[in-house]
């Protein structure tokens, strides 16, 4: 069994409460918040019979190691989730086989490459989950993983998003492109932009740190690559509000499926 894992921040306790309140053990709440928004959570978990632990902030941040805790800590078991990349794909194939062709769902996934800072991987689970991103990829090596940060960061998101963290990323992109999903990269020196490229179909959106861009060979690895437009004088966005830009680009294409 695994071993309990640490929550912290309203938004990120707030999506466990509503999605798998029977996984969460207890909640440290500060007691000398008495604010609406603490009542109402509280309310909520109160409601959800959940152990509620009155503490300082001290305590809080000890618990979860950060300053950030926004006044509540949680405790909560592991969900069990899909445990590869294949298996995730296998089910989505499964369940389009299911439906008539006008409602199926084209595999969107997001591929980032170096993306080492917590709050940057956050932000992009957000935005993933937004998106109706089926799956998050990254490289093991010079990558941020999911830490107590990240979900903070992630307001709940990176408990609904898979993100799988494998050995050999361009490996993985052909593995994709033999499941017929195109993979476009968004580089600065592409002559073509995000929105010429046609991503209505099955597809994985790979981007790089900012600044540094994808690695050489996982560029060399995509189908395609396309541009952001920028129209002022800064060279490139942040790779969470990148990957915001291309992404909805996808659902707007798709019709909001």
């Amino acid at each position: 069994m695994s071993s309990p894992k640490t929550l912290f921040g309203f938004h990120a306790i707030g999506v466990r409460l509503k999605t798998a309140p029977e996984s969460v053990i207890e909640i440290h709440f500060e007691s000398s918040r008495r604010d609406a928004r603490m009542r109402s959570f509280i309310d909520r978990a109160a409601e959800a019979k959940v152990r509620l632990i009155e503490a300082d902030g001290l305590q809080l941040s000890k618990l979860c190691g950060s300053h950030g805790h926004q006044g509540v800590v949680a405790r909560v078991k592991a969900i069990a989730q899909v445990t590869s990349l294949d298996e995730l794909l296998e089910n989505l194939e499964a369940a389009n086989a299911e439906l008539p062709e006008a409602q199926r769902v084209s595999p969107l996934i997001l591929v980032l490459d170096g993306i080492t800072d917590p709050h940057n991987l956050g932000a992009c689970l957000r935005v993933a989950d937004g998106a109706g991103v089926h799956a998050v990829i990254a490289p093991k090596d010079h990558a941020a993983g999911i830490n107590a940060t990240v979900a903070k960061v992630a307001s709940g998101a990176a408990e609904t998003v898979p993100y799988f963290m494998v050995t050999n990323l361009a490996r993985t992109l052909n593995e994709l492109k033999e499941r017929n999903i195109w993979i476009i990269g968004t580089s600065d020196a592409a002559t073509k932009t995000l929105y010429q490229a046609d991503l209505k179909g099955p597809v994985a959106l790979v981007l790089g740190a900012e600044g540094d861009g994808m690695r050489q060979l996982t560029a060399k690895t995509c189908d395609e690559l396309v541009n952001i437009p920028m129209q002022g004088a800064v060279e490139s966005l942040n790779v969470s509000v990148a990957s915001g830009v291309c992404l909805y680009e996808a659902v707007r294409q798709r019709g909001f499926q």
